[in-house]
């Protein structure tokens, strides 16, 4: 079966997934002599720095989200469909997809990367990821959920446990989860729960490394743990989680927390599709391929973002960072090469222009690297607002944002604390599939 898609006398050009990479490519050859279609199992573009703010509720989805549909309605060379990718047939030029078979001209895979749990099945079935919208708003439920459920246990140790939250990763995403649940115990839940005691809400942060935010300066390393250990945060550094079941994380060392949530945020994957050579892929899952994007031994299959990596940057020979900014000028670099291939021009390979690295720990507390320059606090925190409002895709979402961090820095509340739909804890041993 094939999927219902009109010819075209252009080249077709098919893109999997509808990320920065993806949206930025297909954003590089509107009106163009191309026929695109972007295929995605969502019908919106996700911006993922800030799912950590809508599992805490500071942001509602919708404000970070934006349908794609509504992103290309004046590109009239553009198709997207709602599919879910099975198999890529390279020999053939389709691949296979829930709704049928779609041919290509131009393969481009931009799927992005899932949360990486390395085996362990008692994490990945318990510890709760934060790679999608369904995953944050899982994770609010959570949270939530545990207070309203310790005020009906009645021994110190059950409430304990499930006023305790452990943070695995010290990454950006799980330095920003951890401050943000700190601002959360500090500010916000206190006036909700005032039963509660929450001088026994203990926060841990555990790091396999030997620093937080390894992919920044050591200066930056240093300042965001001592925000962190100001904030009451415990942070645990070169220590490894090794199981979980439920209410006990174990680890390397002799550190053992009694806790019921674990928010994983300490690895990420490569989304691989069936059909292609095992040998292309490197470590992560990810696509190897040479400097313009093109997969190692396909001439017409491009990998691009997350999903790719290449060891041909003189800058970066180990692979280029999985960050936005990487999945951006990747996607915008793929679609200039791809309209010199038709205009039998050559290729000009991808260099990776490192603009800085930022993350923010809370309440004017952030840390930015720019080249040789550190910053820290207030300004750094600032600078990380507006880089973030400016990404975001849509004027109205950005407004969203924007009026709602003026509205929490004053008022020092977040209202979108709504149980919507209850999480169901899952047990071990007892999840499906």
């Amino acid at each position: 079966m094939n999927a219902l898609i009109p010819d075209s006398s252009f080249p077709r050009v098919l893109i999997i997934g509808g990320g920065f990479a993806g949206i930025n490519l297909a954003r590089s050859l509107q009106n163009k002599p191309f026929q695109v279609v972007l295929v995605d199992k969502h019908n919106y573009h996700t911006f993922q720095p800030l799912l950590y703010q809508v599992a805490t509720g500071g942001l509602e989805p919708d404000a970070i989200a934006y349908p794609l549909r509504k992103m290309f309605d004046r590109h009239k060379g553009l198709i997207f469909r709602i599919a879910e990718v099975n198999t890529i047939h390279p020999e053939k030029k389709c691949v296979t997809t829930n709704i049928g078979n779609i041919r290509y001209d131009h393969l481009v895979i931009a799927a992005g990367s899932q949360t990486n749990f390395f085996g362990n099945e008692g994490l990945s079935q318990l510890a709760q990821g934060m790679k999608s919208v369904p995953e944050a708003l899982d994770l609010r439920s959570l949270i939530l959920q545990n207070f309203e459920e310790a005020h009906q246990l009645e021994e110190e140790t059950d409430i304990d446990r499930i006023m305790d939250f452990v943070v695995v990763g010290g990454g950006p995403t799980g330095v920003e989860t951890a401050g943000a649940l700190a601002e959360l115990r500090k500010h916000i839940l206190p006036k909700d729960y005032p039963e509660l005691d929450f001088d026994m809400m203990d926060i841990h942060l555990i790091e396999a490394g030997p620093r937080i935010l390894r992919s920044m300066s050591e200066k930056s390393s240093e300042d965001a743990f001592k925000a962190l250990e100001k904030m009451g945060i415990h942070v645990h550094l070169e220590t490894r989680v090794t199981s979980f079941d439920g209410t006990t994380i174990k680890t390397n060392s002799d550190l053992e927390i009694k806790a019921n949530t674990v928010i994983w945020a300490a690895g990420i994957k490569a989304v691989n599709f069936e059909g292609l050579e095992k040998a292309v892929i490197e470590r992560g899952g990810r696509y190897k391929v040479d400097a313009f994007n093109r997969l190692e031994g396909y001439e017409d299959v491009f990998v691009i973002g997350d999903t790719a990596i290449s060891f041909e940057d003189p800058q970066f020979p180990d692979g280029h960072p999985q960050v936005a900014q990487t999945a951006i000028q990747m996607g915008k670099v793929l679609g200039k090469n791809l309209i010199r291939m038709q205009q039998g021009a050559e290729m000009k390979p991808f260099r990776y222009a490192d603009k800085g690295s930022m993350a923010t720990i809370g309440r004017n507390k952030a840390v930015l690297d720019l080249g040789k320059l550190h910053l820290g606090g207030f300004i750094a925190w600032m600078g990380w607002m507006f880089v973030h409002i400016l990404n975001l895709i849509g004027f109205r979402n950005k407004a969203v944002v924007f009026v709602n961090w003026v509205w929490n820095y004053f008022t020092y509340d977040k209202g979108n604390r709504l149980i919507i739909r209850p999480f169901k804890r899952k047990e071990w041993g007892k999840v499906e599939g």
